[in-house]
């Protein structure tokens, strides 16, 4: 996004995916479909924290993922699908 809204890095996601993940998220891998650029998880752009974390690609703003918190659920969409995982913390 180039409208000036501030993003932080991915390292931020560290403490909401590791609550779902079994393996250190932000090193993990992660190649844009949209322009092909790759890189960490930890070099994404990310947005929020309300109503959620909105996740995109430094390159291209393509949504890697979206992290919505839902009481004791997370709600989980990777890509820009519609189709949604839901994890429970409880």
């Amino acid at each position: 996004m180039t409208d000036g809204t501030v993003h932080l890095d991915g390292n931020c996601l560290a403490g909401p995916l590791s609550e779902i993940l079994a393996v250190e998220p932000t090193t993990a891998w992660w190649r844009c479909p949209e322009c092909t650029r790759s890189g960490p998880l930890a070099g994404l752009h990310v947005y929020g924290p309300e109503p959620g974390l909105t996740v995109r690609c430094p390159g291209c703003s393509y949504i890697a993922l979206r992290l919505v918190r839902e009481g004791e659920h997370i709600w989980l969409t990777v890509g820009g699908g519609s189709g949604a995982f839901r994890f429970s913390t409880a």
